[in-house]
């Protein structure tokens, strides 16, 4: 409980505008895609915004274009996404597990 007031998320009416603010203060922009080999494991998280994209279209290519990495959950079996608050758990755990170590 609580957790929302200790996480920072940015609400933008114009995400390209925000994106670039964002570079220029040398974030880098990691986008979930299912279009990459990149696990959210094989990434580090170092002064990063995530860009998670909705079920049924995912991240939109002009974004994925502007992204300086692509990543993704790694599956087993036939299952290909899964449901966006769901994967936005799993990628910020992986956040927070590596930000402990």
């Amino acid at each position: 409980m609580g957790a929302i007031f200790r996480v920072n998320i940015i609400e933008s009416e114009n995400l390209i505008e925000t994106i670039k603010e964002l570079k220029k203060h040398k974030f880098k922009i990691m986008a979930t895609s299912l279009q990459t080999e990149e696990s959210i494991y094989e990434v580090e998280y170092k002064k990063v915004a995530i860009i998670i994209g909705n079920e049924a279209n995912g991240v939109s290519k002009e974004i994925l274009d502007i992204a300086d990495k692509k990543i993704k959950i790694p599956m087993f079996g036939k299952a290909e996404s899964l449901n966006a608050a769901v994967a936005t758990g799993i990628v910020l755990y992986e956040y927070v597990r590596q930000k402990l170590k």
